[in-house]
């Protein structure tokens, strides 16, 4: 969805996760009839579902992902008792696409509909619908087929002869007289337009799939978040005092820059160390639950509100002294390298009120890989940041002469990050806001906050706003007159989303465009037909290539590219006045005017509803199932260019609409 950053902000970097174009095909149900008694009975759907893949519960919040849905086409001799229930052990957390709190289920899922057999024959036939989603994409809503036909027992004493006709009765086939007619797609539109044409779409070549997380991209990350912490009050002031300690508790020099470089080590150890008993105790699953739980996150929120306070100056927060006093007593009494190693300890626990917010904005970053090594590397490049001063102070001891001295600017950094702190607080706030569908922190409330803090940044740093312990010469440097204009700059830029601009610059902080009250941005690409045959009608007698933008109403990175990429004008332009633009979604529930029986892959399937009918579609012609999609085809439907999934690059974008035209035209 995850991607909550701290980190990722400084770095100013996204990393797009584009999709191979293919069937996927993550769950496979099985139904069965099981009587419990001579009138009762249970219609029992047992999924299995891949790695990395869930389906989603029942009675979902409004606005989120599919339900699973229990449908009847045709009941004759029973009655449906209730509701279809979930059971087994579901999981209950905030969903990372659709950033609401959900339920669904992982590896295995179970669905249950109760039936009352009112006597004599029975038929029972309709299908489960349900959603399928990993981190990065879902599936269309995907329909389970049952019939089920049998004579219920006609007294109590014949329950034990209707059990165990249970697995004929599950094993049966759909009853053909049931079946509604049996319409051919094709017959709905152009036979050619619907032709498969997937084996030409491969010949332009595929994706590659890039991973989001990367162990180099989790280490700069720790490595970006240790050289923060180095500037911070509680540990810039230590390093001309560790080094000189070391260098003078010798004549041996080499011995003396021996012991740095094992108290850097040392630093490494703790803080890898740390990762490492994190991942062991909650484990690499536990982790990323935790980074989208709302509890944890309105707990985070509020932490960082009181570090903030603390960075302006209203109180201290450290460890309690005798916990750093006993450390530093034991490493006085020992030597070698343990007395060492407690030295570095000691440093960890004083500087704990500056780094601790950091490891705790890094371990939340990379917890959501659900790596088992993910904290350990992160915290290996936090502790190398961290250790380097040490060792380098310690091989060129002459460079402490002109090291920057401990002053006003050190406290202009702590003031910065509280200010930094605060912003991302709201972030937090923002993730359970969503999943408790409070309401408190909509998308224009949420900008105004930020607009109000990086203004507050600006002018601090201009050194119009001053806290208690600024000093009363607060001069400004030509840096802090450059970091306030940008603070400022910024604060101005997300003004317009106040009134629905898109601001792609922080859509992976801001609350999603749908909770904003006020909108007045109007999105400049509008699809010319949400009908396939009547858009390729068009394109025929218009002599245009077309794009199919298969999409879906609860699609959250469908939305991003709508934001981020078709409003560019030139893509813009493209989609509008070059291409016939055909946008259909797969999760449209309106009713086909009868259903359509199909045969795929060797089994009967009914399409019930247009969004069926467009997923189907999406299958048989392109080879592809997930969401967005993106595929260039001529006015006879042939591919002029390889297919395009997610990736905010607009480049690549245009580049991709520009290849369409360039093959269409020759």
């Amino acid at each position: 969805m995850t991607q909550k950053h701290f980190i990722s902000w400084l770095v100013m970097a996204l990393l797009c996760l584009p999709v191979f174009a293919q069937i996927q095909e993550p769950v496979k149900f099985k139904t069965e009839l099981k009587t419990l008694s001579a009138n009762e009975a249970e219609i029992i759907f047992s999924g299995a579902v891949e790695n990395g893949w869930h389906i989603y519960s029942t009675d979902l919040p409004e606005g989120g992902p599919i339900s699973a849905t229990f449908n009847i086409d045709k009941i004759e001799g029973a009655e449906l008792v209730g509701k279809l229930m979930p059971r087994g052990n579901e999981i209950e957390k905030m969903d990372p696409i659709f950033e609401m709190k959900v339920r669904y289920f992982e590896k295995q899922a179970t669905f249950v509909q109760k039936v009352k057999l009112t006597g004599g024959d029975y038929k029972i036939a309709g299908y489960l619908e349900y959603g399928a989603c990993n981190d990065e994409n879902c599936l269309p809503p995907t329909s389970v087929d049952f019939s089920f036909i049998g004579k219920a027992a006609g007294s109590a004493s014949a329950a034990t002869e209707t059990t165990a006709t249970e697995t004929s009765d599950a094993e049966a086939t759909a009853d053909s007289t049931q079946a509604s007619p049996t319409t051919s797609v094709a017959a709905t539109g152009t036979a050619d337009y619907w032709a498969p044409v997937i084996t030409e779409l491969g010949n332009y070549g595929e994706n590659i799939n890039n991973e989001s997380h990367t162990w180099i991209y989790i280490f700069f990350t720790g490595m970006l978040g240790g050289l923060l912490a180095l500037f911070t009050p509680c540990v810039w002031p230590i390093i001309p005092m560790t080094v000189s300690f070391f260098l003078k508790r010798t004549k041996d020099k080499k011995k003396g820059i021996r012991d740095a470089f094992t108290y850097g080590a040392s630093i490494v150890v703790i803080y890898v160390g740390l990762g490492l008993i994190i991942t062991g105790i909650w484990g690499a699953n536990a982790l990323n639950s935790l980074s989208t739980n709302a509890i944890f996150n309105i707990f985070f929120c509020l932490m960082l509100v009181v570090f903030a306070a603390s960075f302006f100056g209203a109180f201290e927060i450290t460890l309690p002294s005798r916990w750093s006093n006993a450390i530093d007593s034991k490493a006085e009494q020992t030597t070698g390298l343990l007395s060492i190693f407690l030295m570095a300890f000691t440093l960890s626990l004083v500087s704990f009120s500056c780094t601790g917010p950091i490891i705790g904005f890094l371990l939340v970053e990379v917890s959501s890989t659900g790596s088992y090594l993910a904290p350990a590397i992160g915290m290996l490049g936090f502790a190398i940041a961290l250790a380097l001063p040490f060792t380098l102070f310690a091989l060129f001891p002459s460079w402490l002469k002109s090291m920057p001295k401990s002053g006003g600017w050190m406290n202009v950094i702590k003031v910065t990050l509280g200010f930094l702190e605060l912003a991302f607080a709201l972030k937090f706030l923002s993730v359970a806001d969503l999943a408790y569908g409070w309401r408190i922190l909509d998308r224009e409330t949420f900008l105004a906050l930020w607009i109000v803090i990086f203004g507050l940044l600006g002018m601090y740093l201009l050194g119009k706003i001053k806290f208690p312990h600024d000093d009363d010469d607060n001069k400004v440097s030509v840096t802090r007159f450059f970091l306030a204009m940008f603070s400022l700059a910024f604060a101005v830029y997300m003004i317009p989303g106040l009134w629905g601009a898109p601001l792609k610059a922080v859509s992976a902080f801001a609350p999603p465009m749908q909770t904003q009250d006020f909108n007045l941005y109007k999105n400049e690409v509008h699809a010319k037909f949400n009908d396939f045959d009547a858009g390729m009608e068009y394109a025929r007698q218009n002599g245009k290539p077309v794009m199919i933008d298969f999409t879906g109403y609860g699609c959250v990175n469908c939305r991003k590219m709508e934001l981020s990429v078709w409003t560019d004008p030139k893509v813009s332009q493209l989609l509008n006045d070059d291409y016939v633009l055909i946008t259909l979604y797969v999760d449209e529930k309106t009713k086909l005017p009868e259903p359509i029986r199909i045969t795929e892959n060797g089994q009967e399937r009914t399409l019930r509803t247009i969004g069926d009918k467009w997923s189907y579609l999406q299958r048989t012609k392109f080879g592809a199932n997930a969401q967005p999609f993106y595929v260039l085809i001529d006015n006879e439907g042939k591919p002029l260019n390889k297919s395009y999934s997610y990736d905010e690059d607009i480049q690549k974008y245009i580049d991709f609409l520009e290849t369409g035209l360039k093959n269409y035209k020759k």
